[in-house]
């Protein structure tokens, strides 16, 4: 965050300079308001470009063994340019080297799913997914193991073979 807000205070800068320069070159016919709006669009730009860019970054950062499993798209009234074109500002992603079985229970894995949000820190979350049933819960939700290795007390969605988490887990 603390990069980008220097880079974009450069970016003003910048843009600043270059109208400077161009009002230097031609013998000062600018008007004397192109300066500070010109700082003002290239501040604007580079933030612009900072969100658009932001979910390429980190992604491109992301081990390969990460598996994206959701993308988040945003849309708001104060960046009207965002309702043309929407920026991902949050997406979920499974760990796959993380997945877990169990032989006594064959067709329920574990699996760490991790939530990047642009501004907010990286949370993991661990789920069970039953592969058999197309059934998902949240082991944080007070879930406990049986002695057998079956899960007791899971709150399961089912959310059926299509949806992403499961389909990424048991495609593992």
């Amino acid at each position: 965050m603390f990069l980008e807000l220097i880079g974009t205070i450069f970016a003003g800068v910048a843009c600043a300079g270059i109208v400077l320069l161009l009002n230097k070159l031609t013998g000062g016919r600018l008007p004397k308001w192109t300066t500070p709006v010109a700082a003002g669009l290239g501040m604007i730009a580079m933030t612009i470009n900072s969100e658009y860019s932001w979910y390429d970054r980190t992604r491109d950062q992301l081990p390969e063994e990460m598996t994206i499993v959701q993308e988040v798209e945003s849309r708001a009234f104060y960046r009207p340019w965002t309702y043309a074109v929407p920026f991902v500002d949050r997406f979920a992603a499974i760990d796959t080297v993380s997945v877990r079985t169990n032989e006594n229970v064959p067709e329920q894995r574990l699996v760490d799913l991790y939530f990047f949000g642009r501004w907010a820190p990286v949370s993991k979350l661990p789920v069970a997914v039953n592969c058999a049933e197309g059934r998902r819960a949240n082991l944080a939700d007070g879930a406990e193991f049986a002695e057998d290795g079956r899960l007791v007390n899971a709150d399961w969605i089912a959310a059926g073979a299509n949806d992403p988490v499961i389909a990424a887990t048991c495609g593992v």
